[in-house]
């Protein structure tokens, strides 16, 4: 009796673990050959419990020209590894930008994941992205942006 109570206890906690997450993890393009060969500079890797054939990627470049908010759609590319896809750099190379990537899947209604990872330059910043347990708000956009752009004044 006391085993069986025990392995219920286990699967109770086990089973909220996987009972259905939406997950969102941004990874680094140079780790993968065909990121590279695509000329990716961001890789998104989701997993989802439920049909994650159903997941959906969008993904926008946003940044600040000539004192002006700018929001750039950009394409996403699905890459030969289930859940992975990419994006290669459609904005203009100079200034600070953020590229806010998003997943969504009907099976989970109205919740999103999603990420921002800073550019300056080009140049990926790692250490200023940010991952979400929703899509990112413009408050939120607008603020790695804006200290992005303080960091590059100092």
């Amino acid at each position: 009796m006391r085993t069986v109570v025990t392995s219920l206890a286990a699967l109770s906690l086990a089973i909220p673990l996987c009972a259905g997450a939406l997950a969102l993890q941004i990874l680094n393009p140079a780790d993968s050959a065909e990121a590279q060969s695509k000329h990716l500079v961001l890789l998104a890797r989701t997993t989802a419990c439920h049909s994650p054939d159903k997941t959906r990627i969008s993904a926008s470049a946003e940044g600040m020209a000539n004192g002006a908010r700018q929001s750039i759609p950009l394409r996403v590319i699905a890459l030969s590894v289930p859940g992975t896809f990419g994006v290669a750099q459609e904005w203009p190379a100079q200034g600070q930008w953020v590229v806010k990537v998003v997943a969504t899947n009907p099976e989970y209604q109205n919740y999103a994941t999603g990420a921002l990872v800073a550019f300056e330059n080009g140049s990926r910043q790692s250490a200023s992205s940010r991952t979400y347990f929703h899509a990112p708000t413009e408050a939120e956009t607008l603020a790695l942006l804006t200290s992005t752009q303080r960091a590059s004044l100092k």
